[in-house]
């Protein structure tokens, strides 16, 4: 398998601009900027997958505790913007969900790249979670991350 980016604690958080649901555009730098807050920035496969719906649930369940601790969550998946509103309308979620079809802030960030599906290797989303300093430095980065149990992981890592 080649080698696909990762970022490390202390590394500068790529910038980027992705569609939200509504179609409207979004940056870290301006979440970063406006909310004085840390991120935690997810990257999922596909919206509407039952391990993606497991793990959005998980979030939006979650969601006031990553708030209260000072954290801003935001989904990453290279879906369009019409499919983030379906997923957010159907499963009631709360936080922003960003749609990266280009897959530009998915290799930035690397979970974009080879991974092994059922034993072959594909070219793929890799499911990780980074965590965004309000300083725009990465805090903390987890790779090849399963959707469940996932969120109490980040928890219990950041202290919330």
């Amino acid at each position: 398998m080649s080698e696909t980016i990762r970022l490390e604690p202390g590394d500068q958080a790529p910038d980027f601009t992705l569609s939200d649901a509504d179609g409207r555009p979004v940056s870290l730098s301006k979440v970063l900027a406006d909310t004085g807050r840390s991120v935690v920035l997810y990257f999922y496969p596909a919206a509407m997958t039952p391990g993606c719906t497991t793990q959005a649930c998980d979030f939006r369940d979650n969601l006031t505790e990553f708030a209260d601790a000072g954290f801003t969550v935001l989904g990453v998946s290279p879906d369009e913007p019409e499919k983030l509103a379906r997923f957010r309308e159907k499963e009631s979620l709360t936080f922003t969900l960003l749609g990266d079809p280009e897959k530009e802030a998915l290799r930035a960030y690397g979970a974009f790249g080879e991974k092994k599906n059922y034993g072959r290797v594909v070219q793929g989303v890799i499911r990780s979670t980074i965590i965004v300093g309000a300083d725009g430095r990465v805090e903390k980065a987890f790779y090849n991350v399963k959707a469940t149990g996932h969120v109490d992981r980040i928890k219990r890592e950041l202290g919330v």
